[in-house]
């Protein structure tokens, strides 16, 4: 499953500033991932993914977030800082989900 969305950067309020920023997945495609994964479940419920934000590509996980209803992507720093991309901005990602 590929999927490409458009979400803005956002900053975990409980680490401490610039440690940890994501992107949310939108809700209707979480349910469709939540659907076709059917409970595959690694720690913290993570899933397997290879995630791309402009010229960048890379592996890592989603989350799931039960106060959004969606999956979240983490977007580390050498990414934001390669893409020159900051909290608030508006960026297009595409996931191809490895967990499926």
């Amino acid at each position: 499953m590929i999927v490409v969305f458009e979400s803005e950067l956002w900053e975990w309020a409980a680490r401490r500033p610039d440690s940890w920023v994501f992107v949310s997945l939108p809700v209707d495609v979480s349910e469709e991932i939540r659907d076709l994964t059917g409970g595959l479940r690694r720690g913290f419920g993570s899933l397997r993914v290879r995630a791309t934000l402009g010229g960048s590509t890379w592996r890592t996980s989603i989350f799931p977030d039960s106060k959004r209803g969606s999956y979240v992507l983490p977007v580390k720093r050498a990414v934001r800082k390669a893409e020159a991309l900051e909290i608030g901005d508006v960026t297009s990602t595409t996931i191809e989900l490895l967990d499926a």
